[in-house]
């Protein structure tokens, strides 16, 4: 299965550039690719004073366009994560699509973030991401601040996950902790992880400034880092056999302890 992360800089409050770099860079690495993933909070990025007036509605906009784009490009998308109005509040939800058009998955973000006052703006999910299949291969989304808390992960991989899609808008000032994180989520659940962050220097409508790390990396089930970005605007891609997350698990059987 052929992967290629969209590692780029979301324009905050923007929702039509942000389109225009997604549409831009899938038309330019569509081709030999069976899974495109881009970054959380793609549509406003962290314009969290303005989400109320400017975000989108149970996703209509967002999925109407993603959904095009798979059609389009013939290729499956995890679409990284949106601002999405419900009638219960702001979420920060994540989705994915086939190349069929059709909606995969979507599970909103469980724990929100403090230190870039979410929970003021956002409401936070109930449910732990689910295990869903893209062209058969047992995948699960979660959202950036979710990777610090292990059972998040663990959820879906009781449930059959073989590959964690990891979307993120993650600071410089916790690179290190992203990097071992993402090593030690492939490790403890013998699974491979993709991680899509962005890019940029930004100034938010709730007057923080924010450096944001890239190093989009994909990890093997033994924690070897295949492929990692750098710190700005870069396409990576890497092609994994899901036949060695079982080898993996049957090396190192920690996960038995459950069945």
């Amino acid at each position: 299965m052929k992967i290629k992360i969209l590692q780029f800089e979301i324009k905050e409050a923007d929702f039509e550039a942000n389109k225009d770099t997604i549409e831009s860079l899938i038309s330019e690495n569509y081709k030999n690719t069976d899974i495109i993933v881009i970054p959380e909070m793609w549509n406003l990025g962290y314009a969290l004073t303005q989400l109320n007036q400017l975000t989108d509605e149970a996703m209509a906009k967002c999925y109407d366009f993603i959904s095009r784009l798979a059609k389009q490009f013939n290729t499956n998308i995890v679409a990284g994560s949106i601002a999405n109005k419900t009638e219960k509040g702001i979420y920060n939800t994540a989705f994915s699509v086939a190349r069929n058009g059709a909606l995969l998955n979507k599970n909103d973000k469980v724990h929100l973030v403090p230190m870039l006052d979410e929970p003021q703006y956002l409401t936070a999910g109930k449910d732990n991401p689910n295990c869903f299949e893209v062209e058969g291969m047992p995948v699960s989304q979660l959202i950036c601040y979710d990777l610090r808390f292990p059972e998040v992960a663990r959820h879906s991989i009781m449930e059959g996950s073989k590959v964690i899609f990891v979307v993120a808008q993650w600071t410089t000032k916790n690179l290190e902790h992203w990097r071992v994180l993402l090593r030690a989520r492939a490790v403890e659940n013998h699974c491979f992880i993709v991680a899509c962050n962005s890019v940029g220097r930004v100034n938010h409508s709730n007057h923080m400034t924010n450096t944001y790390a890239g190093h989009s990396m994909i990890v093997h089930p033994s924690g070897e880092i295949l492929i990692e970005a750098n710190d700005g605007p870069q396409v990576i891609e890497c092609e994994i056999n899901i036949e060695e997350v079982d080898v993996q698990r049957g090396n190192i059987p920690t996960l038995d302890i459950y069945n």
